[in-house]
C-alpha cells in the first residue's frame, strides 16, 4: 500500500484524510483512489468535451417570485416583486435577475415540472427518481451514471461534486447508488487538497512503487479466479495519473484565473443560512474550470431557499447574488466557445405554495416548479409550459423530472433509449424512469 501524507483529519466514518488516497486495492486496506477512479464503459460512447454542470438550490426557491411571476394574482399570491422585461420577447422575470433578463435567449426556462415530492432533499435533482421502487443498490445519481457510461479524463475525476456537507443530511442524500461507489462524486474540499500533492515524494519515486504495485496486483490477478482483478492496471494509472498530473489541482486554483472574469462571478456570501449551504459564486467558475479541464459532472449547491417566513426579504438579499452567478456562467460558456458541449441547469427540489403565510413566508409546493437550462448545443430562447393563474397547478405541458434528465443525457450524446446499467442483481436498468425522453422543445 502506497500512502501519501496529508491531513489527519477524519471524515465522519472515521476514516481519515491522509488516507483516503491510499493508492491500491480495497484488499490492501484503506479507500481505494483507484477504485473511486474506475471509469468504465458499459456502451463505448465517448463524446469528448461534453458535460454537465448542475446547481442545485436547497430548500426550493419561489417559482413565482423569479421566473413565473403572477401579476393578475390576488395580493395575498401575487406577492411584492415587479417582472422586467428580458431580451426574449414576451419572457418577463423578476426585478432581482437583472442580468438574467439581458440573456433570455441564451437559456431556456421550463415552467411546469408537475412531479416533485414534499421532501427536502437532493435526490430528485440528481437522479430524477423517487426513492420508492428502487432496485437493489438504490439509484444513482446522473453524476454517477456519467461516470460509468462516459469515463473519465487522465488526471481529472469524470464526476466532481464541490457541494459541502450541509447541516440537514438530506440535501447530501443522493449517492452512487448501484453504479458503485468508485462512481461517486470526488469532492475536493478545501482541506482536503493538500492530500493531492506530493508532499515529499518525487514523481521518480512514485514511478518506482507504481511498478511495485503493479508486479503486486498482476500477482493477484493470477491467483484470482473470479476476474475481478482484471483492468486493475488502467485503474492504478488514473490514480497515479491524478496525483502526479497538475491538471485538477490547476482547475480548482482560482488564483489562475483571470481577475475580471472572477469579478463579474462575484463573491456572494460565505456565511450558511439556515441548514444548506453558502453562497459561494466563485464556485460557478470552478465548475467551468473542471469541465474545462475534463470533468463530464460538477454539481454545486447554492444558498438556502426555504422561505417559510421573510419570502421577500431573502429573496431581495439572495436573488441578485445568485443573478450574478448563474449569469457569469452562462455567459462565460459562450465566451470561451463552449455553450456547444457544456450544459448548465440550475433548480431546486419543489417549488413554493401560492398563497403567502402568516410569517411573509411561502410554504412547500411540489405540484409545481422551475428549472433554467442553458447551453449543451440544444435550442434556448424560449419557455416551456406554464402555470395557472395562481402557480399552484401546471396549465399545460406538464414536464417530468425524469424529461429533464434525458435531455441533459442527449446534450452528453448519450441515447436513454439504448444506454443501460446493471444493478446489483445484474439486471439492466434505464438511466431515466420509463417512458421518459428527451424535450421535444429543445433537441
Amino acid at each position: 500500500m502506497i500512502s501519501l501524507p496529508g491531513s489527519a483529519r477524519r471524515f465522519c466514518d472515521g476514516v481519515s484524510r491522509r488516507n483516503f488516497l491510499r493508492i491500491g486495492t480495497l484488499g490492501m486496506g484503506g479507500i481505494a483512489l483507484p477504485q473511486l477512479l474506475q471509469a468504465e464503459s458499459e456502451s463505448g460512447i465517448r463524446s469528448s468535451q461534453k458535460a454537465v454542470i448542475m446547481v442545485y438550490l436547497p430548500g426550493g426557491p419561489p417559482h413565482q417570485d423569479t421566473f413565473d411571476l403572477k401579476l393578475d394574482a390576488p395580493s395575498e399570491i401575487r406577492g411584492e416583486f415587479r417582472p422586467i422585461p428580458t431580451n426574449l420577447p414576451g419572457l418577463q422575470i423578476c426585478e432581482h435577475l437583472p442580468r438574467l433578463a439581458r440573456l433570455a435567449d441564451k437559456y431556456t426556462v421550463i415552467r411546469s415540472i408537475a412531479d416533485g415530492i414534499d421532501d427536502h432533499s437532493d435526490f430528485m435533482c440528481q437522479t430524477g427518481r423517487r426513492k420508492n421502487n428502487a432496485p437493489p443498490g438504490g439509484w444513482p445519481t446522473m453524476g454517477a451514471c456519467v461516470s460509468r457510461v462516459l469515463g473519465g479524463s487522465e488526471g481529472v475525476p469524470a464526476f466532481v461534486g464541490l457541494e459541502p456537507r450541509m447541516q440537514h443530511r438530506p440535501y447530501n442524500a443522493a449517492n452512487a447508488g448501484f453504479a458503485g461507489v468508485s462512481h461517486d462524486a470526488f469532492r475536493p474540499a478545501a482541506d482536503a487538497k493538500g492530500d493531492m500533492v506530493l508532499n515529499g515524494i518525487t514523481p521518480e519515486r512514485l514511478t518506482d512503487r507504481r511498478a511495485l504495485l503493479a508486479d503486486l496486483d498482476r500477482f493477484r490477478r493470477d491467483v484470482d479466479a473470479t476476474g475481478l482483478m482484471a483492468g486493475l492496471d488502467g485503474f492504478n494509472r488514473q490514480a497515479f495519473g491524478m496525483l502526479t498530473s497538475s491538471r485538477l489541482l490547476k482547475a480548482l486554483d482560482l488564483t489562475q484565473e483571470d481577475p475580471r472574469v472572477l469579478e463579474r462571478y462575484g463573491k456572494g456570501d460565505s456565511k450558511v443560512h439556515g441548514d444548506a449551504a453558502p453562497m459561494l459564486n466563485e464556485q460557478f467558475c470552478v465548475a467551468r474550470r473542471l469541465v474545462e479541464a475534463g470533468a463530464r459532472f460538477v454539481t454545486v449547491a447554492y444558498g438556502f431557499w426555504d422561505y417559510h417566513g421573510n419570502n421577500f426579504g431573502n429573496a431581495r438579499n439572495d436573488l441578485p447574488m445568485y443573478d450574478q452567478a448563474l449569469s457569469a456562467l452562462i455567459q462565460d460558456i459562450h465566451d470561451r466557445g463552449m455553450d456547444k458541449d457544456v450544459t448548465v441547469i440550475a433548480w431546486g427540489e419543489f417549488g413554493r405554495s401560492p398563497t403567502i403565510n402568516k410569517d411573509g413566508g411561502r410554504d412547500h409546493w411540489p405540484r409545481v416548479t422551475n428549472a433554467v437550462l442553458a447551453g449543451g448545443g440544444l435550442r434556448h430562447g424560449q419557455v416551456i409550459g406554464s402555470t395557472d393563474r395562481l402557480g399552484g397547478e401546471p396549465a399545460d405541458r406538464p414536464v417530468l423530472f425524469g424529461e429533464v434528465f434525458a435531455t441533459l443525457y442527449q446534450a452528453l450524446g448519450v441515447d436513454v433509449n439504448k444506454v443501460t446499467l446493471p444493478d446489483l442483481t445484474g439486471r439492466p436498468q434505464f438511466l431515466v424512469p420509463d417512458g421518459c425522453q428527451p424535450l421535444r422543445e429543445m433537441v
